[in-house]
């Protein structure tokens, strides 16, 4: 049998990874949304927050990215996630929190501090965070506010985004555990 040849650059990213029923909660109210806005809904499996995206990176590299995360002392905290928005520029709907928690805005500032710090590009913006329920979207939502889907956060991920004929996937490489 024939070994497959790996792949030279990797696209990755770090996330939050939510568990099943956080995830189904999302995966409903895309669906929910597609009606009102249009567009094309995230495929379930895909629902993250995204922490930190990286991009293209050689695949040897992928291992500093995965030390650097180990060195990251995160704690767990608890999510709220209760406000719809719109951007659109590039026309995604997505969810939100209204109050973004303590010990998540220093968990992304420790990534970005840690990022610049071994050289990585990272995005200065302030962290937003923000999970993608449908792209392409011909409008936003007609309310911002959303019945809170409660999110218990212990731990975050590398995750690799790859394409195929069937569209684009996201797949966990390795996960965090944080503290508490």
């Amino acid at each position: 049998m024939k070994r497959p040849v790996a792949a030279k650059t990797s696209r990755v990213f770090f996330a939050l990874w939510p568990d099943e029923p956080v995830r189904a909660s999302l995966a409903q109210l895309t669906q929910a949304l597609q009606g009102e806005c249009g567009g094309r809904v995230m495929a379930a499996p895909n629902i993250h927050a995204t922490l930190a995206f990286i991009g293209n990176v050689p695949s040897e590299r992928v291992a500093d990215l995965e030390a650097l995360a180990s060195a990251i002392n995160g704690t767990a905290f608890e999510l709220s996630i209760d406000v719809l928005s719109y951007w659109r520029h590039n026309r995604i709907v997505w969810a939100g929190t209204s109050a973004c928690p303590v010990a998540l805005a220093t968990l992304a500032a420790d990534f970005q501090h840690a990022l610049q710090a071994d050289g990585w590009h990272v995005d200065e913006r302030p962290y937003v965070l923000h999970i993608t329920l449908l792209r392409d979207a011909r409008r936003g939502p007609a309310t911002s506010a959303l019945q809170a889907i409660r999110w218990s956060i212990s731990r975050f991920a590398l995750v690799l985004s790859h394409n195929d004929a069937a569209g684009t996937h996201y797949t966990p490489l390795t996960f965090w555990r944080l503290r508490g």
